[in-house]
């Protein structure tokens, strides 16, 4: 007998549907207004970084694509128990992250790159191994291109340089306010 399950080909329709609409004005309906003004800052920093705006436009919708898809996936209650103790220990190092980035925005003279492009990368290996049977080897992708993006310790010297001390304002701000409201 065939095997048909209406709630996995559901599943597979939202998350279809959701990568195809991926940008910015669907990041508003699923992404609150504090993490969609992080993003716009995250673009900003891209583009000006890059000198592309394709490149710039790619990475932030990967990272929407994956964001959205990972939420559909927790709420559908895809994630088995070693999967959700992955997703809690995935939460936990991108808080992490998200402390050292603020402390070394607060605290002059701190930042080291390859401390925060580090945690970035765990950040990364941990979503891929909660994703590894639930998204496509396009969606890892995705993710790879996401953290490796971000990741780049020349992207961060950037950020925390001189010429970049607008966006990394308006980042830590964001990040700031979402470590208080319990969003990360």
């Amino acid at each position: 007998m065939e095997s048909f399950s209406s709630k996995s080909l559901a599943l597979q329709a939202e998350k279809k549907l959701l990568s195809k609409m991926a940008g910015r004005s669907v990041a508003h309906l699923f992404i609150d207004e504090t993490s969609s003004e992080v993003l716009d800052e995250l673009y900003r920093v891209s583009k000006e970084y890059t000198h592309s705006r394709p490149k710039a436009q790619r990475v932030i919708k990967d990272l929407i694509k994956v964001a959205v898809k990972v939420a559909v996936l927790h709420r559908s209650g895809c994630f088995g128990p070693g999967e959700l103790a992955l997703a809690t220990r995935f939460r936990q190092k991108l808080r992490q992250g998200a402390m050292t980035a603020l402390s070394f925005g607060e605290v002059d003279f701190t930042f080291e790159a390859a401390v925060l492009a580090g945690l970035l990368v765990e950040c990364r290996d941990i979503l891929l191994e909660l994703v590894e049977h639930h998204l496509t080897p396009k969606s890892h992708d995705r993710i790879r291109h996401v953290f490796d993006h971000y990741s780049d310790p020349d992207l961060l010297a950037a950020l925390y340089g001189p010429d970049f001390t607008q966006h990394l304002g308006k980042i830590c701000d964001g990040l700031r306010k979402l470590l208080d409201e319990g969003k990360l």
